[in-house]
């Protein structure tokens, strides 16, 4: 019997033989499609978990005192709430004698780091900008007084103004009996001596914040420079800080967000007392203090919140217009 070959066409081979189903390949559609149900219970767990505690802590905490800023409470029981409208401001605003020296006191401490540390941060980001030798031993060095804890850094300094036993008192001969200088027990000089501190800290902040704004700088603008005859300090007045404008703009937001925020080093310090009132210090003391007057606590933290706004939303507002235009 002889057999005999037939000839098909393509489509007559790819085509499947009667009674016989192909499979159905299945297409995803999406990214939902390649996620399982475990991997989604980990996304869920991974964004609303922090969602729900940002909502919790951050949210709900800031509606809550500016709701209670309207009120009178001991903080013993909820049926002690009393609505007292604006009394808790007027009484802040006209009665308070720690009030608007807490208030000079925070705007001192804004000035000093902008006028102090932020320069020498600069001063010390270029420097360490032109590639020296060591120049990563020098940048943690600077940098390590940021990473330490602000009460740690209070108890060090504490160390350093002890009138005894003190590093400056030592240097300066000032630890003998009859002419000790208090640094934290004198209302002329505790102040200042927590804003040197303060000072140490915010100079190796502000020393990587430039640091990073340098390394942005295109070389060629330099360059072009240096072909115009221009020298170094021509250089950066006229090419290299124009260019570090969006860094300024985070530098002074941050610097006046550490100036309303001041708390650790001063409570760790004196307390806040004899000179070193702070509207955070006034928060603390009226809140969690002997008296427990949540309600006027809350208004002075509405008070500074206020103050925290005036500055954060002009910033937010333009990196937003930015944004936009990108």
């Amino acid at each position: 019997m002889s057999t005999q070959t037939t000839a098909q066409s393509p489509e007559a081979a790819d085509a499947p033989s009667p009674g016989i189903t192909s499979p159905r390949k299945r297409v995803p559609r999406g990214h939902g499609r390649l996620l399982t149900r475990r991997d989604r219970v980990t996304l869920a767990l991974m964004a609303g978990v922090p969602t729900v505690l940002h909502v919790v802590l951050v949210w709900l905490t800031a509606l809550a005192s500016i709701a209670l800023a309207f009120t009178t409470w001991d903080g013993i029981g909820f049926d002690s709430i009393k609505w007292v409208g604006l009394e808790n401001f007027k009484e802040l605003f006209s009665n308070n004698p720690q009030f608007w020296p807490a208030v000079e006191h925070n705007v001192i401490w804004f000035v000093v780091l902008i006028l102090v540390p932020t320069p020498l941060g600069l001063f010390l980001a270029v420097q360490l900008d032109k590639r020296i030798r060591f120049s990563r031993v020098y940048q943690t060095a600077f940098f390590l007084p940021v990473v330490v804890s602000l009460a740690v850094t209070g108890f060090v300094w504490q160390l350093v103004y002890n009138p005894d036993t003190g590093l400056i008192n030592s240097v300066i001969g000032a630890n003998t009996p009859g002419h000790y200088i208090d640094w934290i027990g004198d209302p002329d000089l505790n102040l200042w001596a927590v804003l040197v501190a303060a000072s140490w800290r915010h100079t190796g902040y502000m020393m990587i914040l430039y640091l990073a704004g340098l390394k942005g700088v295109d070389p060629s603008l330099r360059e072009a420079s240096a072909l115009d005859g221009a020298n170094e300090w021509q250089t950066f007045r006229n090419v290299v800080f124009p260019t570090l404008r969006p860094t300024n703009t985070v530098v002074l937001v941050v610097t006046v967000i550490e100036a309303l925020r001041a708390f650790d080093l001063v409570f760790v310090f004196n307390k806040g007392a004899q000179g070193t009132e702070l509207l955070s210090i006034l928060v603390t003391n009226n809140i969690i203090g002997e008296s427990s007057r949540i309600g006027y606590g809350s208004a002075i933290a509405v008070v500074l919140l206020v103050i925290s706004l005036v500055v954060i939303i002009p910033y937010l507002v333009a990196t937003f217009r930015k944004e936009r235009r990108t």
